[in-house]
């Protein structure tokens, strides 16, 4: 029992720092060729953003901004998606209460169920919603482990399911075997394979337009690194 609590633990401290890692650009600039519109334009900088920070006081504010954002362009699930997302990422890195997390994962919940009612892409909705499950899970692990493992697992699926080629819910995957108990079929050999499908699939990946989600490379790079051995990583 005692080891399962460490691991839990650990799980969580680990998760919160992975998310705060995992930022990088996704929104390029649009080219002289094909100019963006004021809208994308914003967008494109928002998300931008989003992405270069895990301060859990900007996520926040680039969470308001994706707000106002929805009101612009009210039939677009992107807006919503996106202020999901870094609700979810500020509960991983914030050093607030779980009481406080939870309020705040119940907001990620109300923007995901926006983004689903716009017909937002069904993958993508799905692996935010098991990267949600994983945030209310690192609050309590060993109280949620159970329920939220499980919950996990059920997204995932259904997001490869929806598409194959997506990277993220591989990503996902891989995190909650990594954080699952080895006496329970998880750690770190186990989800080794699937870290390295998710990687294969991350080569392959060219989203779909420009402010499409695209995010999760960075922290699948942190993660693999956790498996060189200190040779390998002397040598690069």
């Amino acid at each position: 029992m005692k080891t399962l609590v460490l691991t839990l633990a650990f799980a969580a401290a680990s998760l919160a720092a992975s998310a705060q890692a995992q930022p990088a650009a996704i929104a390029p600039a649009a080219t002289a060729a094909a100019p963006a519109d004021a809208y994308t334009t914003m967008m494109s900088a928002t998300i931008a953003e989003l992405m270069s920070t895990g301060d859990p006081a900007a996520l926040k504010a680039v969470a308001a901004k994706l707000e106002r954002a929805a009101t612009v362009a009210p039939t677009d699930w992107l807006p919503r998606y996106y202020q999901a997302y870094a609700l979810v990422v500020n509960s991983f890195t914030s050093k607030e209460d779980g009481d406080t997390k939870d309020k705040t994962l119940d907001q990620a919940e109300a923007a995901l169920g926006q983004a689903r009612q716009l017909h937002g892409d069904a993958s993508e909705l799905l692996t935010l919603q098991a990267y949600l499950y994983q945030a209310r899970l690192s609050i309590a692990p060993m109280a949620r482990s159970q329920q939220y493992s499980e919950m996990v697992g059920e997204a995932v699926a259904q997001a490869q399911a929806m598409n194959p080629a997506n990277p993220r819910p591989y990503l996902v995957e891989a995190n909650n075997v990594y954080f699952t108990p080895k006496m329970f079929g998880g750690g770190a050999e186990a989800a080794k394979p699937l870290y390295e499908q998710a990687q294969a699939k991350f080569a392959a990946f060219v989203p779909a337009g420009l402010l499409m989600p695209s995010w999760g490379e960075r922290q699948l790079q942190v993660r693999l690194k956790q498996y060189e051995t200190p040779a390998t990583a002397a040598a690069k």
